[in-house]
């Protein structure tokens, strides 16, 4: 009988491991998908409610910062137009979107991993990923842009990585398009760009003499595609009319917002949602420690210590911007944390398990994977997989007042018709997308009013100027702290004007009250007033 030589068993190697990694592979996109799937009817919250609102608006012919004014870049909107023009302008088509965004991801983590290591690497890193970006400690069922962010960032650095292993330099264009289309998704994406465009100049270095010409050429190509996306996104508001008001939102503002919160205050924040972060996934989060050093402990691994060292540190950094450390923020950490956890198991498996039968090799680090990141899914079984919608808004975000904006919205598009419009003094957005109806105001959010800046004064009256040109047959007076998050050095204008104008224009039609125990609802002739609960959302309508 004829034997198979050294070669012709290792490839038969290499193929039966692709083969598992990816049947594993698929298996965690569909179990994810259908615990997101089961997920698909929780309420929107107010950052999903803008840039739902913002696509909406798109999808009308507008273009963001005409009639919604804000610092996100416009990636955002642009994409949840594409989103809702696929799966419907509802938010259960929402977050059947962000359910492909999530899968996509997922994939895109197996291949970079794979790439970088090998595919038992990849299926841990996807596993870990995909159970990391689903937990409640990052709002990881709710389509926040930094889903978007890193769906671009890490396709981007997997095909950087392809470039520069295959020496296929025009690949680095895409790589730069795609990780300069993350940073159009939002700001933070800007991190991923300096790293890649770092990590180019870092592996051109270590080779002697260097060729100056190679460099420049990949160099060049990288950056030319990381500037496309926000040049033509530039050129479109300057045609337009309207670069002024994208520059002030998304540059001058953004600026002063971030420069708001003090270090000390910043540092308070990080520990508390890191702390929260590690305590949802123990398990994984001790392989994502031992990450690091693992690839020092096999030197297979070893010559890929820089990117991914960098990867993680730029990760970090890419949530830092501004020091608010939102939970949702810590999605962008994700794939690099993933991927340290995906080589904790392969030095398992290559290192300390080098001699053994690969059934037996292979088999021990999928079981220790299986335990982590199952345990963890085991761990959040009752969020996941038994709360009805509402009760998961309410583990998430508390008695912030998204459930209730549903119905709000409901009689205010029962009440009105396409051309009337309304005005929301709260920062719920998602009232407008439900209620297909425009906004009064280019101002969403109440936050930018209420924060200590030079431009806050100057917002509070222009909205004041817009709300009373329109005339808006509807206003909605949120009265929830997180829904203003005023202070002490906030300016009173805003309040101090409603109260006269209100009570001058409008009649209360509609009264929400919340509470621990439950919400109630109280319309036209049946409106009780004053409310029983702190929390309370009011419908007023214009006199007739």
């Amino acid at each position: 009988m004829k034997k198979n030589n050294p070669s012709d068993s290792d490839c038969k190697t290499q193929t039966a491991t692709l083969r598992i990694a990816v049947y594993g592979l698929l298996f965690i996109v569909l179990l994810t998908m259908v615990i997101r799937y089961g997920l698909i009817s929780v309420p929107l919250e107010r950052d999903e409610g803008e840039y739902a609102y913002g696509g909406q608006l798109i999808l009308q012919g507008m273009l963001p910062y005409q009639q919604i004014y804000n610092m996100k870049l416009p990636g955002i909107y642009a994409a949840y137009a594409g989103l809702m023009t696929i799966f419907g302008q509802t938010h259960m088509g929402i977050h059947l979107g962000l359910m492909f965004i999530n899968a996509a991801t997922i994939v895109l983590v197996f291949l970079l991993a794979k790439q970088l290591y090998d595919p038992i690497v990849g299926l841990v890193a996807a596993a870990a990923f995909a159970i990391m970006s689903l937990l409640p400690s990052v709002q990881g069922i709710f389509a926040n842009a930094e889903h978007f962010v890193i769906l671009f960032c890490v396709g981007g650095l997997w095909i950087l990585i392809k470039a520069l292993d295959e020496d296929r330099p025009w690949l680095l264009l895409i790589s730069g398009l795609l990780l300069g289309s993350g940073f159009l998704m939002k700001q933070h994406g800007a991190a991923f760009i300096i790293f890649g465009g770092l990590y180019i100049l870092i592996q051109q270095f270590r080779f002697r003499p260097v060729l100056q010409r190679h460099l420049f050429f990949k160099a060049g190509l990288f950056t030319l595609g990381a500037i496309i996306p926000y040049g033509i996104t530039c050129m479109v508001f300057v045609f337009n009319g309207i670069f002024e008001k994208f520059w002030f939102w998304t540059f001058k503002y953004a600026k002063a917002y971030t420069e708001l919160a003090p270090l000390s205050v910043g540092w308070h924040f990080f520990k508390a949602r890191a702390l929260n972060i590690i305590h949802s996934a123990p398990l994984i989060w001790l392989l994502v420690l031992f990450g690091l050093p693992a690839l020092g402990l096999d030197k297979h691994a070893r010559h890929r210590f820089i990117f991914v060292g960098l990867f993680f540190v730029f990760s970090v950094l890419a949530v830092c911007p501004g020091f608010y450390f939102r939970p949702h923020y810590f999605i962008l950490l994700m794939p690099a944390s993933a991927l340290l956890a995906g080589i904790s198991i392969g030095v398992v498996c290559n290192k300390l398990l080098s001699k053994q039968p690969i059934i037996l090799k292979y088999g021990f680090s999928l079981l220790l994977a299986g335990i982590c990141v199952f345990g963890s899914v085991y761990q959040h079984r009752h969020f996941l997989l038994n709360m009805t919608p509402i009760q998961v808004s309410r583990t998430v975000y508390g008695l912030n007042p998204f459930p209730e904006t549903l119905q709000i919205a409901q009689f205010i598009r029962a009440n009105t018709d396409e051309k009337d419009r309304i005005a929301v003094l709260g920062s719920e957005p998602q009232i407008y997308f439900y209620a297909d109806r425009r906004s009064a105001s280019g101002y969403v959010y109440m936050y930018a009013l209420m924060e200590n800046h030079d431009y806050a004064l100057k917002m509070q009256r222009e909205m004041i100027q817009e709300i009373e040109s329109v005339q808006p047959k509807f206003i909605v007076f949120v009265n929830v702290p997180t829904s203003w998050l005023r202070s002490q050095t906030s300016h009173s204008l805003l309040h101090s004007w409603l109260q006269n104008y209100q009570s001058k224009y409008y009649e209360l039609v509609g009264l929400v009250t919340i509470s621990q125990q439950d919400t109630r609802y109280y319309w036209a002739q049946n409106v009780k007033w004053p409310p029983n609960s702190p929390l309370w959302v009011a419908v007023l309508q214009r006199k007739t």
